[in-house]
């Protein structure tokens, strides 16, 4: 056992001197170091892919409309275009998904930059 009263640990440096500063800027760099190891793989190459997969969620309901509207026009003509309105069906439903998408990675983003900040 030990007599001697038991001291309270050294305090840091005040939050405004200059060695408190250097150590946040030492972790703000080590943290955002740490993040761009985590996401290597979020370069160049990646962000093309990301625009090819937009595009076909856009592309895919759009032709699988049109298709549908063609077969649709050669077995039950009518005075409107199955084509025409299922084309556009199509392009909307497409729409839709990715802008669902991009939504759903800009929360991601911005929840990301959030949890920098803290």
């Amino acid at each position: 056992m030990n007599d001697h009263p038991q001291s309270d640990p050294p305090q840091d440096a005040e939050p405004s001197s200059p060695s408190s500063k250097f150590a946040r800027q030492v972790e703000a760099k080590a943290k955002r170091k740490i993040r761009a190891m985590r996401h290597r793989d979020s370069g160049v190459w990646f962000g093309l892919g990301m625009m090819g997969l937009i595009g076909w969620s856009v592309v895919v309901p759009t032709l699988a409309g049109a298709a549908v509207g063609i077969w649709l026009d050669r077995h039950f003509p009518r005075g409107q275009s199955w084509t025409l309105m299922l084309l556009v069906a199509g392009l909307l439903i497409g729409c839709f998904n990715a802008w669902m998408w991009v939504s759903k990675e800009d929360k991601a983003m911005h929840e990301e930059k959030e949890d920098e900040n803290e």
